[in-house]
C-alpha cells in the first residue's frame, strides 16, 4: 500500500483520504455502477464496526465517500486528534477486507442508490452530458455513467459483488494519504500496525486494455425532457492526464470559455446569442474528453449559438491563439493551482485525482508542464483535436474528407517520471489553536472615521494565504421599498469593471495578484470574499474599494447579468426543489408588494427584471453604498498595521448617503398547510417541513434547541438519518436545520428530504413518526452524550476553518458580540442535562403547526 504524509499545522484539523484504484473503468458487462454501489456499501459496517455513519458523527468526524471514471475515495476531516485520527486508520483497515457486502445491507441500500440516480436525472446539464459521452464512447468505459445503468444497479449479484470487492479493495490497489496537522512518526506506526497485518493478496489485477478507435465522423445526440434551459455542448476526444499535451488542452480551455476573457465568452455571451458559456477536460488515466458548452436564456436561438460555439471552436487555423491569451490562461491556472496547494484539505482530493491518473506526482508535473506550455503547443494541440471529425454535437453530418484526430495513445509513466523531484518542500506553518479564548486573545479590533469597524486574526498558513470577508449594509424599510432585485443585479455587476479599469484589465489585475474577489449581494447589503496573500492583500483590498466605489455599470454587462439571471429562473421555476423552496419561503414571509422582506415569485421576479433600468441600478449605488456600516475581518498571514492602513486609504471619507436601519422581522403566525407540487419528468421528489419559532439565537433555550435538533436531525446518527437513511433506505439526504434569528424570537425549523416520488407518503410517514417518538419518548441519556461529544467535536472543526472564521468575526462585530459567546454556548451544551433538551424541543416543535410541502412527478 503507498502512503502519502502532508503534514502541515497550519490548520488544527487532520484529513485522511483512501482511494482506490477502481471506478466505472474498471467494471464489465453487467456490472455497470458496481464501484458506486461498494461505495454505498462500505459505510454499512463490518463486524467490529456495524453502525459506521454512527461512529463517525459521535465522533465529530465529517466523513463520506466518492466514485469516479478511475478511482473511488474515501474520506475524514476532524479537528487534530490522536484518537480519532487512530481510530479512523483502524476503521479504514477493517473495511477494506472485512466489511459485510451483505445481501440484506444491498436491499436496504438499494432505494438510497435509486433516489441518487434520481437525483441526478433531474439535472438537464448532468443528463446531457452523460448521453453525450455514451455517445462519444463506443467501447470504453468512459461513456458508461458512474452511477451504473439502473438494470445492472436493480440485479447487481451479490457475490458477483463481493468477488469485485475482494478483488480491488487490497492494500496494493490503494493509496492512504494524510494530511494536516498530524505527528508523522506515530501516524506511520498506526499505520502499519492497522494495515500490516492484512495478508498480501494472491490475486492478480486485471489487466484492461480496450480503447476507442479515432473517431471517423461527426456524432449527435439529442435529449428532450420538461423544464430547464436550451443547452449545446461540444465534446471533443483528448489525451490521457498524463500525456504531455495535456497541460497545452488545460490552458486551450481557459483561452475558450473564461470569463470575460474566453473568445467563447465573446463570441456567444457579449453579443446576446447565449446566457453563459464554459469549458472543462478531465484529467484521467486513459484518452479522455473536452467540453465546451452554452446555456441559452429564453427567447435565444439555439441554432444560431450552435453554429457560433462550433465556428469558434473550430477556426483555430485561421484565428489562432495568442501568446497573450496563453499567459493570462496560465497565470489563472496556476494562481487556482497554488490556492489547492496551499489548504490541507484540497490538496488530498487533488492528489486522490492524480493518483487515479496514474501517479501522485502527475500533480506537480501537470504544474511544471502548465509553466512551460507555449503558445504554438496550445495552437497545435487545438488544430489536431477540434475537429468536426472528433467532435459528439446535437447533430451528426457526415463528410466525404474526414480529418482524423492523433491515435489514441498511453504513457510510459516510468520514463516519464524517471529523476523528477519537482519544487522543494513548503514552510510549515504554525499550529493554530482554534479555541474560542485563543481566537478571541489573537483577534485585534479597530474602527475607521468612517464608521467601518474590523477585527483582523493574524496567523501563519501554507503559501501565506488570507481569507477576508467585507460587509456592508444599508437601507431602510422605507427608502429599500420597490428595489425588489436592484441590490442583487448591483452587486453581479461588481467585478465586471471599474471606472478606471476594463472587465479584462480587472480579472487580469486580479490574477496577477494571485488573489480571488467575489461578491454577493441583495437590496439590504453586498459581501465581498477576499482570499489574498500576506504581500498582496493590500493591493487587493485598494482593488476591492475601486470595484465598490467605482464600478463601470455599463450596459452591456447590465444586459448580460439580466440575461443570466432571467435564464436562472427558468431553470429553477421547473426544478422541484427550488419551486418547493419558494412556495415555503413565501409562506413564511407574508409581506406586501413592494416589501424588501417579502420572497418574490418566480413570475413576480422575472418580472421585476424585466422592468429595472440601468439608471435604477445607479441611482441604488449614489444613494446606499458607502463603508458607514461595513465590518470588515481577515484571518491568515497579515500584518495588523498594514491591513489598518490599506482599508483607511481604500474607503477614506465614503460614507452612504442615505441612512441606514436594521430590518425588523419580527414573529407571525403562519397557518399550517400542506402544499403538493406536480413537476412532470423529474425523477427526484423533495419533501420539506417548516415551522416559525418564536425563539431567537442565544435565548434561554439555544444551546437545548441546537443539540435536540442534531439528535434529531442533523447529525450522521441523528433519528431521522437513522431511519429515513439508514434503516429504510427511502432518501440519499434527509436532514434538518434551524435558522436563527439573531435579534428577535423569530427562528425557523425545518426538514428537507429527496426520495422517488412513489415513495411520498414512506417518507413523510417515517419522519412524522420519528417526530412524534422523539416528542413523546424523548431521547435516551446515552444518545445525548454520543450526540454532545459529535456536535461539540463539529463546531470545533468549524472554527479551524479560514472562512468560517472571517465570518464569525465579521458577524460579530455587527451584532457586537466577541468569541466568548462560543465558548459560553460550548460550555452550556457541556452542562445540558436530558431534561433540559427534551424539555426545549417540546416547547417549540409543534406538527400540528407545521407547513409541509411535496414536489414531484407524482402519479397517485
Amino acid at each position: 500500500m503507498q502512503v502519502l504524509l502532508v503534514p502541515d499545522a497550519s490548520k488544527p484539523t487532520t484529513t485522511v483520504n483512501m482511494t482506490y484504484r477502481v471506478g466505472s473503468r474498471h467494471e464489465s458487462y453487467g456490472e455497470t455502477g458496481m464501484a458506486h454501489l461498494l461505495e454505498h456499501l462500505l459505510f454499512k459496517g463490518s463486524p467490529k464496526h456495524p453502525n459506521a455513519w454512527a461512529e463517525f458523527g459521535r465522533r465529530g468526524l465529517r466523513a463520506n465517500g466518492s466514485t469516479w471514471l478511475d478511482r473511488t475515495n474515501y474520506f475524514a476531516s476532524f479537528s487534530a486528534n490522536d484518537e480519532n485520527l487512530e481510530w479512523y486508520l483502524r476503521w479504514q483497515a477493517d473495511a477494506m477486507v472485512n466489511s459485510f457486502i451483505s445481501a440484506k445491507d444491498l436491499a436496504s441500500e438499494m432505494t438510497v442508490v435509486r433516489n441518487e440516480m434520481e437525483m441526478g436525472e433531474n439535472n438537464p446539464g448532468r443528463v446531457l452530458l452523460q448521453k453525450g459521452l455514451a455517445t462519444m464512447y463506443q467501447w470504453h468505459n468512459y461513456g458508461k455513467s458512474t452511477i451504473g445503468a439502473r438494470s445492472d444497479v436493480e440485479n447487481v449479484d451479490i457475490e458477483r459483488l463481493q468477488r469485485f470487492y475482494r478483488t480491488y479493495y487490497q492494500p496494493d490497489n490503494a493509496t492512504l494519504i494524510v494530511a494536516g496537522k498530524f505527528e508523522p512518526q506515530r501516524t506511520l506506526a498506526w499505520i502499519a500496525d492497522a494495515f500490516g497485518a492484512i495478508p498480501r493478496p494472491k490475486r492478480r489485477l486485471p489487466t484492461l486494455y480496450t480503447l476507442d478507435p479515432v473517431q471517423d465522423g461527426e456524432r449527435s445526440v439529442t435529449v428532450r425532457r420538461v423544464g430547464g434551459v436550451p443547452l449545446a455542448y461540444a465534446m471533443y476526444h483528448m489525451p490521457p492526464a498524463a500525456h504531455p499535451d495535456f497541460a497545452a488542452v488545460s490552458l486551450l480551455d481557459l483561452v475558450m470559455a473564461d470569463e470575460p476573457s474566453g473568445r467563447l465568452h465573446k463570441r456567444l455571451v457579449e453579443p446576446g446569442l447565449g446566457a453563459g458559456v464554459f469549458a472543462f477536460s478531465q484529467a484521467l488515466a486513459d484518452p479522455g474528453f473536452a467540453v465546451y458548452g452554452v446555456q441559452l436564456a429564453p427567447g435565444q436561438d439555439l441554432e444560431k449559438a450552435r453554429e457560433a460555439l462550433l465556428d469558434e471552436l473550430e477556426s483555430l487555423s485561421r484565428r489562432p491563439v495568442t501568446e497573450e491569451e496563453v499567459e493570462r490562461a496560465r497565470r489563472k491556472w496556476l494562481k487556482d493551482w497554488d490556492l489547492e496547494f496551499s489548504d490541507p484539505e484540497r490538496v488530498g482530493v487533488a492528489l486522490s485525482e492524480a493518483i487515479a491518473a496514474g501517479d501522485w506526482r502527475l500533480f506537480f508535473l501537470m504544474r511544471d508542464r502548465v509553466r512551460q506550455v507555449s503558445a504554438s503547443d496550445v495552437q497545435r494541440v487545438a488544430e489536431q483535436r477540434l475537429l468536426a471529425s472528433n467532435r459528439t454535437l446535437a447533430l451528426y453530418v457526415p463528410t466525404t474528407s474526414p480529418v482524423r484526430a492523433p491515435a489514441p495513445e498511453r504513457v510510459d509513466l516510468a520514463s516519464v517520471l524517471q529523476g523528477y523531484r519537482g519544487d522543494p518542500d513548503v514552510k510549515e506553518a504554525e499550529p493554530f489553536d482554534a479555541t474560542p479564548r485563543n481566537i478571541e486573545a489573537r483577534t485585534v479590533r479597530f474602527a475607521l472615521p468612517v464608521g467601518l469597524q474590523a477585527a483582523l486574526l493574524p496567523k501563519s498558513t501554507r503559501g501565506g494565504v488570507v481569507t477576508a470577508r467585507l460587509d456592508l449594509r444599508f437601507g431602510t424599510l422605507e427608502t429599500l421599498r420597490g428595489r425588489e432585485v436592484t441590490g442583487e443585479l448591483l452587486a453581479e455587476l461588481l467585478d465586471k469593471g471599474t471606472q478606471r479599469m476594463s472587465r479584462q484589465e480587472l480579472h487580469d489585475e486580479l490574477d496577477r495578484l494571485r488573489s480571488q474577489v467575489q461578491f454577493s449581494g441583495d437590496e439590504r447589503g453586498v459581501t465581498a470574499w477576499i482570499t489574498s496573500r500576506r504581500g498582496e492583500l493590500p493591493q487587493v483590498i485598494a482593488l476591492v474599494g475601486e470595484m465598490l466605489r467605482e464600478p463601470a455599470l455599463s450596459p452591456q454587462a447590465f444586459e448580460e447579468v439580466r440575461r443570466q439571471q432571467l435564464a436562472g429562473i427558468e431553470a429553477a421555476s421547473k426544478e422541484p426543489g427550488a419551486m418547493l423552496d419558494n412556495e415555503i419561503a413565501r409562506r413564511l414571509n407574508p409581506y406586501p408588494a413592494g416589501d424588501v422582506r417579502r420572497v418574490l415569485s418566480f413570475d413576480e421576479r422575472r418580472a421585476a427584471l424585466q422592468r429595472v433600468t440601468l439608471e435604477e441600478v445607479r441611482d441604488f449605488h449614489r444613494r446606499f453604498y458607502g463603508a458607514s456600516q461595513a465590518q470588515f475581518s481577515a484571518v491568515g498571514d497579515l500584518s495588523v498595521d498594514v491591513v489598518r492602513q490599506a482599508l483607511a486609504r481604500a474607503f477614506e471619507g465614503w460614507r452612504s448617503a442615505s441612512p441606514y436601519e436594521r430590518i425588523e422581522r419580527p414573529y407571525q403566525e403562519v397557518p399550517p398547510e400542506q402544499l403538493r407540487l406536480v413537476t412532470p419528468d423529474k425523477q427526484n421528489a423533495v419533501l420539506r417541513i417548516s415551522q416559525p419559532w418564536r425563539v431567537k439565537e442565544l435565548d434561554r433555550d439555544y444551546p437545548a434547541l441546537l443539540l435536540a435538533n442534531y439528535l434529531l436531525g442533523l447529525g450522521g446518527d441523528s433519528r431521522l438519518w437513522a431511519r429515513v437513511r439508514e434503516a429504510e433506505g427511502l432518501s440519499y439526504d434527509v436532514r434538518s436545520s434551524i435558522q436563527w434569528n439573531p435579534w428577535q424570537p423569530n427562528s425557523a425549523w425545518s426538514v428537507r428530504a429527496i426520495f422517488a416520488p412513489q415513495n411520498r407518503a414512506k417518507v413523510e410517514a417515517a419522519i412524522r413518526e420519528e417526530i412524534d417518538r422523539v416528542l413523546k419518548e424523548g431521547f435516551r441519556p446515552e444518545e445525548l452524550e454520543r450526540g454532545r461529544r459529535g456536535y461539540l467535536s463539529f463546531r470545533q472543526l468549524s472554527r479551524a476553518q479560514d472562512a468560517n472564521l472571517a465570518s464569525a468575526l465579521a458577524e460579530n462585530l455587527y451584532f457586537g458580540r466577541t468569541f466568548l459567546v462560543s465558548e459560553q454556548v460550548d460550555e452550556a451544551l457541556s452542562r445540558l442535562t436530558l431534561e433540559e433538551v427534551n424539555a426545549a424541543l417540546r416547547r417549540h416543535l409543534r406538527p400540528e403547526q407545521f407547513v409541509v410541502g411535496v414536489a414531484g412527478d407524482f402519479k397517485d
